[in-house]
């Protein structure tokens, strides 16, 4: 049975929640929404509640993995919203598009769509990408309290709910959400990647650490986009 046509205010309504939801879906790598980076190159959403969404990448060769985990992520945020009856999402101008695009509609999973080429389906891959971010974050948001003479003896006792409010704050937070770790107001700072305190003594090395990671995925960030930009200039 055909559903019913969206009113629309209602399509508007709901053209902003699929939006929304396509916020969500991160690069991997880059840990930026696939929005915010220009990767959706089209979109739209039916009276019927058909969401189809193009996305698009900076190169012709983006690893097939990464590039999997964004169609799917975006697939499923898109499928999720209510109102929504369908989702079509399909990745445009890249070796493994047919590969992907298939493999996606039919809910085959990465191993399913690549066979023997794929070594593993990619919460593994996904998991390590989001440690990488939260130590980032840790940075990010530990580094203005170090530029006000806060000491590491300091930080070693500094909590989430004392930090003061920010999008980096809150950024982390979802990160740590994401991976089981403590995320809460009395949740340290500085912890390790099993969520452990960092012990005063390391929290330089840690930081230095922090900071480096921070570096290198919003330099690989800016190149990403300066890729993306000739390539559809």
């Amino acid at each position: 049975m055909t559903a019913p046509a969206t009113a629309p205010a209602d399509l508007e309504e709901l053209r902003g929640r699929v939006w929304a939801a396509l916020g969500t879906v991160l690069d991997p790598e880059l840990d930026e929404p696939i929005t915010d980076l220009d990767f959706v190159e089209a979109w739209s959403v039916s009276p019927d509640g058909v969401a189809t969404v193009r996305l698009r990448l900076p190169t012709f060769f983006c690893a097939p993995n990464f590039s999997f985990l964004m169609v799917a992520d975006a697939h499923d945020a898109v499928s999720d919203v209510p109102g929504v009856e369908r989702a079509v999402v399909t990745l445009a101008d890249h070796h493994a598009s047919d590969e992907i695009n298939g493999g996606v509609a039919a809910q085959a999973g990465f191993i399913g769509t690549f066979g023997d080429e794929a070594v593993a389906e990619l919460d593994e891959l996904r998991a390590t990408f989001l440690k990488k971010a939260a130590l980032a974050g840790q940075d990010s948001v530990a580094r203005p309290l170090v530029d006000r003479g806060a000491t590491p003896e300091d930080l070693a006792v500094t909590t989430l709910g004392a930090v003061p409010p920010s999008p980096e704050l809150d950024r982390l937070r979802r990160r740590r959400a994401a991976l089981g770790l403590p995320d809460g107001d009395g949740a340290p700072l500085l912890i390790t990647d099993d969520g452990s305190p960092v012990p005063v003594a390391k929290i330089p090395l840690h930081l230095r650490r922090a900071r480096l990671q921070r570096v290198g995925i919003e330099t690989n960030g800016e190149y990403c986009k300066s890729l993306l930009k000739t390539r559809y200039a």
